[in-house]
């Protein structure tokens, strides 16, 4: 999980955000455990209290739980992993969404880039 910080952003939301990312792609399913802290704060390259905090964080957002004496477990709550996934989802499409305007374009030419772009990839399906 080797990766570069921004300094916009503090550090243990964006381990946060990697380990959604890594639920949503489905690389940790539903009842997989995290790796402990100390090996994720040693593979990242922080302090093991950042990594700690994220896992907190991510424990008191109800993706994952702790259980005593056995480490940390994505939830098995299939609806809520869902909603984390529209949710990233929808962060990602207004950013776009603001970068695009910033551009100057209108909805309309970002809605026929974005259908163009997907016609040239060949993801026309619905």
């Amino acid at each position: 999980m080797t990766h570069s910080f921004q300094h916009s952003q503090p550090i243990y939301t964006q381990i946060m955000d990697i380990f959604f990312q890594r639920i949503c792609r489905g690389e940790l399913g539903p009842g997989d455990k995290l790796p402990s802290v100390r090996d994720t704060a040693v593979e990242v390259g922080v302090n093991p209290n950042t990594i700690q905090r994220s896992y907190m964080e991510m424990e008191r957002r109800g993706v994952v739980e702790t259980r005593r004496g056995q480490g940390t477990f994505v939830t098995a709550d299939i609806e809520l992993l869902e909603r984390l996934r529209q949710e990233l989802s929808r962060n990602q499409i207004f950013l776009f969404l603001e970068s695009m305007r910033q551009l100057g374009h209108t909805p309309h030419d970002i809605m026929s880039m974005i259908n163009s772009s997907m016609q040239a990839k060949g993801d026309t399906k619905s």
